[in-house]
């Protein structure tokens, strides 16, 4: 994978996983789609700004990346939900900083772990994949 991909890969993952929680929580409150973009807004919004605050940092760092993404992407995306008139119960603060939290953060935690096992046996998997843990 060629460092230029990397920041896109992972914004990608991070916009599957938040449109995620969304569908997720729409669904198990038995809300269709209807509002599924008035829900998602206020979270996208808070997503990209975690993403131009973390610029210039790995994009797969656990800490540098994942952490401020999920923050940026939990306050704001709570105000702006609180100032649209959306629902902010103490419950749902909740649950929305644990699933991101575990979005954000667990998946770049995981690609470290597997890019650190590929590079101490150095299978031929991390050349093709273009990197250790370190990308």
């Amino acid at each position: 994978m060629s460092p230029r991909s990397r920041p896109v890969l992972a914004w990608a993952i991070d916009v599957v996983l938040l449109v995620a929680f969304v569908l997720i929580g729409r669904a198990s409150h038995g809300e269709g789609l209807a509002g599924f973009v008035t829900t998602l807004l206020p979270f996208l919004v808070g997503f990209q700004t975690g993403w131009l605050l973390r610029s210039g940092q790995p994009p797969f760092a656990v800490l540098r990346s994942g952490a401020v993404v999920w923050l940026a992407t939990l306050v704001l995306g709570l105000a702006l939900r609180a100032l649209s008139g959306g629902g902010t119960a103490p419950s749902f603060v909740v649950v929305t900083a644990v699933v991101l939290g575990v979005f954000f953060l667990g998946w770049r935690a995981l690609a470290v772990v597997v890019g650190r096992l590929l590079g101490r046996r150095g299978t031929p998997a991390r050349r093709r994949l273009g990197g250790g843990p370190s990308s």
